[in-house]
């Protein structure tokens, strides 16, 4: 029976599916305001992808180059990408005290940096109100998409390549 390669597809939901746990766990734990645990995620997208490229090049016996290595795990980031913004969306949309929650962590954070009065704070706040949708399906979307980027190249590279034989290739002689 001949092996099946992996889908970037099933690879990415999986991925996906653990970012979005632990995303809940987050919010549900009242941990957002936690940097180094929110820079986590950004530590699975990079683990999961090179463990995903490293998986899909053992699932065709090595032969895939370094090309189609990077775009399976670029593939495997837009799913994950599109999984976590659908999260994102329906997450605020029923949940919204948690957007109420998001504004007052970014006004604690304003105020311990104290680069700017209480008033440049307010208009900022607002200002990040208005756009919130933007600001979270487009951060979103560049942060996973270079993570996700750099995680293709690095698992790229490091997957072992077996070039393919040539017909016209001749055994060492012995």
């Amino acid at each position: 029976m001949e092996k099946k390669p992996l889908s970037h597809i099933t690879i990415g939901g999986i991925i996906g599916g653990i970012i979005i746990v632990y995303s809940m766990i987050l919010n549900f734990m009242e941990l957002t305001a936690n940097k180094p645990l929110g820079y986590l995620m950004y530590a699975i997208i990079l683990a999961g992808i090179i463990i995903a490229v490293n998986m899909y090049g053992k699932s065709v016996d090595h032969t895939a180059s370094f090309g189609k290595l990077f775009v399976f795990g670029f593939k495997t980031t837009a799913v994950v990408t599109i999984l976590v913004i659908a999260f994102q969306v329906v997450f605020f949309l029923i949940f919204p005290e948690y957007k109420e929650k998001f504004f007052e962590i970014a006004h604690e954070q304003m105020l311990k940096e104290g680069k700017a009065n209480e008033e440049q704070i307010e208009m900022g706040i607002q200002m990040v109100r208005k756009l919130f949708w933007v600001f979270i399906i487009g951060g979103t979307l560049f942060g996973f998409v270079m993570f996700g980027a750099i995680s293709s190249i690095i698992g790229a590279a490091v997957t072992k390549k077996i070039p393919p034989q040539s017909p016209f290739q001749q055994p060492p002689l012995q």
